[in-house]
């Protein structure tokens, strides 16, 4: 992937212009140690119920985000003024200290009567110790978020993309669960922002730009990186077997893969692994136990039924489900894609 510059100067303006005030005069983030109460101390957002950010504080997505039991996900980003931002191909950007990725979780419903909701917002701040996670869920009131140690279980109802009424009893996870997921070789670190990720069109203030054009605008990056292409795993008219490399690379490759927490067990499902046993194809686990569910192989070649990794997408027991953290929903769209997959191996 290659991003060339066009002919964005009147865009890129308003870019510097819309940055030049920053959105820390009510906490220092370059300095940080301890989190405050509360997430409208941060200064993050001008209007907190509709989450529409501060200056200098920028919105951003992915081409292909992670499962959350169909949660609607607003991300955010906030570099230091005058910083820049690292690059390692196909690695998540290196953010400078101070900086800052937010993530609301909410169920917008937007295909019926239910009015918004707002369940929890995730930090994960780069301070001079290495990055922090911090989870914030969101008062009945819908006015501000209060910090969760220990995480949260919050009952609700949302409509789905079909606008039907579903139930979920959404997990906000504590402090010990963040590392689970955002773990390499021990080291905390951001999952989504790689710029294979986030090469696609935004909506801004200041008008549509690609998102790489836009931070280059900003002086963050670059304006030529190159990277390995990954597709929409919801793009139809992409080829089936880069749709499910892109799922699982999203939803599994940060776990699966050397260094990550589930490193021991061999698989490998990170985008650009190429080994295909590591991989799963013929793949016997290492000490999955009844979480096999007394199947042999993670990935049987034109057999799902006979997969390992089809039957934990599944399944919603604890000591089963894959992932084991992070849903309270199986993913039906994800499974279909999954199962789909590895039939026509």
């Amino acid at each position: 992937m290659r991003i060339f510059k066009k002919s964005y100067l009147l865009i890129i303006s308003l870019v510097l212009l819309s940055s030049q005030v920053h959105s820390t005069d009510k906490f220092d983030l370059l300095n940080f140690s301890k989190a405050p109460r509360f997430l409208s101390e941060f200064g993050f957002f001008q209007d907190m119920q509709n989450q529409i950010p501060a200056e200098g504080v920028h919105p951003y997505s992915l081409v292909s985000p992670l499962f959350s039991d169909q949660t609607d996900k607003l991300r955010f980003v906030y570099v230091p003024e005058g910083q820049k931002l690292g690059y390692v191909k196909d690695k998540v950007f290196i953010f400078p200290v101070g900086s800052t990725l937010i993530k609301t979780f909410a169920y917008l419903n937007m295909n019926g009567p239910l009015e918004q909701q707002l369940l929890e917002t995730r930090l994960l701040i780069n301070t001079n110790a290495g990055w922090k996670a911090i989870s914030y869920v969101w008062n009945e009131e819908q006015t501000d978020a209060k910090r969760a140690i220990a995480g949260a279980t919050i009952p609700t109802s949302f409509l789905n993309s079909q606008g039907e009424l579903l139930a979920v009893r959404y997990r906000a996870p504590n402090q010990n669960q963040c590392k689970e997921c955002h773990q390499v070789n021990k080291v905390m670190t951001p999952i989504g922002p790689k710029a294979r990720n986030m090469n696609k069109a935004l909506n801004y203030k200041s008008g549509e730009m690609n998102q790489l054009l836009y931070w280059a605008a900003l002086g963050w990056i670059d304006q030529k990186l190159e990277s390995s292409p990954i597709s929409s795993y919801t793009d139809v008219n992409a080829s089936l077997d880069n749709r499910a490399r892109a799922y699982l690379d999203i939803n599994c490759g940060h776990c699966h893969i050397p260094g990550g927490s589930a490193d021991t067990t061999g698989l490998y499902l990170n985008l650009i692994e190429e080994n295909q046993e590591k991989l799963g194809i013929f793949k016997k686990p290492v000490a999955a136990g009844r979480a096999s569910g007394n199947l042999k192989y993670s990935i049987v070649p034109g057999h799902s039924d006979d997969s390992i990794m089809l039957f934990r997408m599944k399944s919603l027991d604890p000591g089963i489900m894959m992932p084991e953290s992070g849903r309270a929903l199986a993913d039906d769209a994800g499974i279909k894609l999954i199962k789909d997959w590895i039939d026509k191996l």
